[in-house]
C-alpha cells in the first residue's frame, strides 16, 4: 500500500567527484604502474583487460626519463587480446573459462555457459529471461529470491558467479603480466544497465577478489580511449557490442569528458543476430530433410558456432559457405547441412535488429539537445560494428561516416585502465562526468511514478523532496523506489522498498517527510527517509528484490576461492608433468649417448626410474611424480659420477706415457643443443662448459685433469689482462661485451633486481670459467622472470 500522498517542498544538493621508476620486465620501454588499478571490459561474447603503463628511456648516463602513461592491452594465456565470456564445467567438475571453456561446447553444451551478462540483474519472470530460455542450450532456472540463475552439472549459479569466473581470468591475465597480485579494478557496463545490474555486476567483482574502484559506462570508456590524446568536440559513441546496445553523446573540451545524454537496449547486440541466422538455418534444413534440429542440442551448438563464424565472414566477403558434415541422422543415414549464404540475405535476416538501434540514437540526440549537424565524430565500438549494414545504418542516422579511430574490441577497457589512472592520480589532466541512464523516483498515491532523479543527470549528485502521510494518523510510511521512464509506477523497474517507523500521530498531510535520493560515481543509488519533527532516519542500499544478499556473496566468495586452489593444483600438475616429461626426454638422450661408458647397472638403475616416473606420470598425484622425478635425477646423476672417476684415472696414465710436463691438446666434443636446465646445470659431473680460445661454440671438455693443465698453463698468460678487468679469448664474453653486460646488470641492481647482484659477482669472478653455469641461469632468471 503506498503510503506517501503528496509532494511538499523539494532541494536538490549535487555533487561531483573532481616521475615513477620503472620496472624492466619488458625490454627496457615500459613498466606498469605500481598498486595498479586494472580495467576490464566485462563484455557478453567477449572480455578484455587493459592496465596504464609508463614508458620508460635510457639516457647514457643509465638514467631514466618518464613520458606519460598509456592504457596497453594485456594478452591472455592462449596470446589472444580478447577472451571468450564462456565458462563451462566438464565431467570431472573442473572449471573452464574463456577459449578452453569455447572449445568444448560442441561436446558440452549443456554446462557450457555463455551470453549470462544478459541475464545478469534480472528477475526469473522477465520477458527478456523467457525468451532466452528458448535459445541457449543450458538450463535457466528460478533462484530462490526470484532471479534468473543457470544450472551446469547439476550445480545452480547466479549470472554474477558466471561473470566472477571470466574476471577471475582478467584478475590473473593481469596478474601474469604485471608479475605481482592485482586487487583494484574498473569494471564497465552497458550505458542503459539500470542499478540493479550496476549492483551485480559490482557483486561479480566482489566474488573474483577484485576491490572494483569505479564502475562505468561502456560508451563514455571508450570516448575516454579514444579522446586522451587531446582530441575535441561533440562525439556521438555507438556501441552495439555482443548482447547489448548503447548510445551516448558526450563534449570533449580541455581535458573534460561531460556526458550530454544516452540511451539504449540491453538486449540487442550480436547474440541476437546469430540467433537470427540460427533460426533461419533450423529452418532451411527441416524444409530440406524435414527433420527439426532445434530439439537436438548438440546440432544447435554446432549450429550457433558455424552462424557466428558465417556472421563474422560476410563482414569482409560477399558470400560464404556453411557446411556441417553428419549434423544428424535418419532412418535413411547420415544428414549434411550445405548452404550458401549471401550478405545480401544476411542482412534481410538481420535487418529487423539493425532498426532498433535508431529509434535510441534519435532520443540520445533529442535528450542532449543536439542536431547530427552539432556532431563532430561518430565512434563505433563492439564488434558488432564491423557489419557494413550497420556501419551503412550510422551513416544514415548522423549524417556522416563513422570514425575508424578507436579499436571497437579493445577501446572500453583501455578506457576503463584510463579511468583507473585517474583514480590513482596518474592521469591528472582528464575529468569524467558521466550521466544516470533512467530516471529515479518513489511510487505515491494512485500508483504514480514520482522522479527525484530524472535521467542523463550527471553523476554523482543527490536530491532531496519532502512528502507526507495519506491518511490520518499514520505511524509509517512504504517508500518503494523505481527506475524508469513510464508514467505509471508498476510499468517500472522496481528497485526495492523500505518503511520508515515511527512517525508521530497526525492529520492527513501534516507530516514531513524527507526522501533523499544519493547517486555515487557508479550509478548505484542509495535512498533514505526521515521524518523531519522526530528526527527518525531509514536509508539503505538499494539492491533489486532479488539481487544477492551479503550471505551468498561471502558463501560465492568462498567458492570461487575453492575453484582458484582447484585451479592451482590442476595447473601444478600439469608442470610437474611437463617439467618430468622434459627430465625423461634429457635422461634418455644422455643414455643413449653415454651407455656403452658406464656401468650396467647403472643403466639399468637409470631405465626403472624413468619406467617409474612414466608410471607416476599417468596417475594425478603430483607429490607423486616429483617423488620420482627426484628420483630419476639422483639415477642420472651417476652417469657424471662415473665419467669424472674414470676420466681422472685416464688422464694420469696418458701423461705418463707422455713422458713429460708438457700436456697434451685436451679433447672436445661440439655440442650442438644446449639446455640450461636446472637439471643440466645440476649435473655438473657429466660435463664442464668451457670455450676454446677465439671461439664462441660451446663444448665439452672429456678429461678433467687435461682441462686443469690447460688452465695452469694459461693462468699465468691472462693474469695482466684479468688485472686490467679484461678476460682472454679463452673466457665465456669478450672484452668489449662485458661493459654493456655490466651496466644492464647496474641498472637490474638500481631498479632493486635481487638476482642483479649475485650476477654482478659471478661476472667479475675469475675464471669465469667456473662460474658459466650459474651465470647464464642467474642471466637467464633475469631475463624470463623480472
Amino acid at each position: 500500500m503506498v503510503n506517501i500522498i503528496q509532494k511538499l517542498t523539494s532541494g536538490t544538493k549535487t555533487s561531483y567527484l573532481g616521475h615513477k621508476w620503472a620496472s624492466l620486465s619488458r625490454p627496457f620501454s615500459s613498466k606498469p604502474a605500481g598498486n595498479d588499478v586494472i580495467g576490464i571490459d566485462l563484455g557478453t561474447t567477449n572480455s578484455c583487460v587493459a592496465v596504464m603503463e609508463g614508458k620508460a628511456r635510457f639516457s647514457l648516463l643509465i638514467c631514466l626519463d618518464m613520458f606519460s602513461v598509456n592504457p596497453k592491452v594485456i594478452e591472455n594465456s592462449e596470446g589472444a587480446r580478447t577472451t571468450p565470456s564462456v565458462v563451462a564445467f566438464n565431467q570431472k567438475g573442473e572449471l573452464l573459462v574463456g577459449t578452453p571453456a569455447k572449445r568444448q561446447a560442441v561436446t558440452n553444451p549443456t554446462n557450457t555457459l555463455f551470453g549470462t551478462k544478459r541475464m545478469i540483474g534480472r528477475r526469473f519472470d522477465d520477458p527478456q529471461t523467457q525468451k532466452e530460455m528458448k535459445m541457449v542450450p543450458f538450463k535457466i532456472v528460478r533462484a530462490p529470491n526470484g532471479d534468473a540463475w543457470v544450472e551446469a552439472n547439476g550445480q545452480q549459479y547466479s549470472p554474477s558467479q558466471i561473470g566472477a569466473f571470466v574476471l577471475t581470468k582478467m584478475k590473473e591475465t593481469a596478474e601474469s603480466y604485471l608479475g605481482k597480485s592485482v586487487s583494484k579494478a574498473v569494471i564497465t557496463v552497458p550505458a542503459y544497465f539500470n542499478d540493479a545490474q550496476r549492483q551485480a555486476t559490482k557483486d561479480a567483482g566482489r566474488i573474483a577478489g577484485l576491490d572494483v574502484q569505479r564502475i562505468i559506462n561502456e560508451p563514455t570508456a571508450a570516448a575516454l580511449s579514444y579522446g586522451m590524446n587531446n582530441k575535441e568536440g561533440l562525439i556521438a559513441v555507438f556501441d552495439l557490442g555482443g548482447g547489448t546496445f548503447d548510445v551516448s553523446i558526450l563534449e570533449i573540451s580541455n581535458g573534460v569528458f561531460e556526458v550530454k545524454a544516452t540511451n539504449g537496449d540491453t538486449f540487442l547486440g550480436g547474440e541476437d543476430f546469430d540467433n537470427a541466422l540460427l533460426d533461419f538455418l533450423v529452418n532451411e534444413f527441416k524444409k530440406s530433410e524435414s527433420i527439426d534440429l532445434s530439439k537436438d542440442r548438440l546440432a544447435l551448438q554446432r549450429l550457433r558456432e558455424a552462424a557466428e563464424k558465417a556472421k563474422i565472414e560476410l563482414s569482409s566477403t560477399s558470400q560464404t559457405e556453411i557446411n556441417l558434415p553428419f549434423i544428424t541422422a535418419d532412418a535413411s543415414g547420415a544428414k549434411h547441412l550445405n548452404i550458401t549464404l549471401t550478405r545480401s540475405k544476411f542482412e534481410a535476416l538481420v535487418n529487423h535488429l539493425i532498426e532498433r538501434t535508431k529509434a535510441p540514437c534519435k532520443s540520445c540526440l533529442k535528450d542532449a539537445n543536439v542536431s547530427i549537424k552539432d556532431v563532430d565524430e561518430v565512434l563505433l565500438v563492439g564488434g558488432m560494428t564491423r557489419v557494413p549494414k550497420v556501419q551503412d545504418v550510422v551513416s544514415q542516422i548522423f549524417g556522416k561516416s563513422p570514425s575508424k579511430g578507436v579499436n571497437p574490441d579493445e577501446a572500453v577497457a583501455m578506457g576503463a585502465a584510463i579511468q583507473g589512472g585517474i583514480l590513482r592520480g596518474d592521469v591528472k589532466e582528464l575529468l569524467l562526468l558521466d550521466v544516470t541512464p533512467l530516471s529515479l523516483g518513489i511510487e505515491t498515491l494512485g500508483g504514480i511514478f514520482t522522479r527525484l532523479i530524472n535521467r542523463n543527470t550527471t553523476i554523482p549528485t543527490k536530491k532531496s523532496q519532502v512528502f507526507s502521510t495519506a491518511a490520518d494518523n499514520q505511524t509509517q510510511v512504504g517508500i518503494k523506489v523505481l527506475q524508469g521512464e513510464r508514467e505509471m509506477a508498476s510499468d517500472n523497474k522496481s528497485l526495492g522498498e523500505f518503511e520508515l517507523v515511527g512517525i508521530p500521530p497526525a492529520p492527513r498531510g501534516m507530516p514531513q517527510i524527507e526522501v533523499t535520493f544519493d547517486i555515487d560515481a557508479n550509478g548505484i543509488v542509495t535512498v533514505s527517509a526521515k521524518d523531519k519533527s522526530t528526527g527518525k532516519e531509514q536509508q539503505i542500499t538499494i539492491r533489486s528484490s532479488g539481487g544477492l544478499s551479503e550471505d551468498e556473496i561471502d558463501k560465492m566468495v568462498k567458492e570461487a576461492e575453492l575453484h582458484a586452489q582447484k585451479d592451482q593444483e590442476r595447473k601444478t600438475l600439469i608442470d610437474i608433468r611437463n617439467s618430468a616429461d622434459t627430465t625423461i626426454y634429457s635422461i634418455e638422450k644422455s643414455l643413449g649417448e653415454y651407455r656403452e661408458k658406464i656401468p650396467s647397472e647403472v643403466a639399468k638403475e637409470i631405465e626403472d626410474a624413468v619406467s617409474d616416473l612414466r608410471t607416476a606420470m599417468a596417475g594425478e598425484n603430483a607429490d607423486e611424480i616429483k617423488a620420482k622425478l627426484d628420483a630419476a635425477n639422483k639415477a642420472v646423476s651417476k652417469i657424471g659420477e662415473h665419467m669424472s672417476g674414470g676420466s681422472s684415472g685416464g688422464s694420469s696414465t696418458g701423461g705418463s706415457q707422455g713422458g713429460g710436463d708438457q700436456a697434451p691438446e685436451a679433447e672436445y666434443e661440439e655440442v650442438k643443443n644446449i639446455y640450461f636446465s636446472e637439471q643440466s646445470l645440476r649435473i655438473s659431473g657429466l660435463a664442464r662448459i668451457s670455450f676454446r680460445k677465439n671461439k664462441n661454440k660451446p663444448r665439452i671438455l672429456r678429461d678433467e685433469e687435461k682441462r686443469k693443465k690447460d688452465i695452469n698453463r694459461k693462468e699465468s698468460e691472462n693474469e695482466n689482462e684479468r688485472t686490467d678487468g679484461k678476460r682472454s679469448g679463452g673466457g665465456v664474453y669478450q672484452s668489449q661485451y662485458i661493459p654493456t653486460i655490466l651496466a644492464v646488470i647496474a641498472v637490474m641492481r638500481l631498479l632493486g633486481h635481487a638476482r642483479a647482484r649475485s650476477c654482478q659477482d659471478l661476472m667479475q669472478a675469475a675464471p669465469l670459467d667456473t662460474h658459466i653455469g650459474d651465470f647464464i641461469k642467474c642471466m637467464l632468471q633475469i631475463i624470463h622472470h623480472p
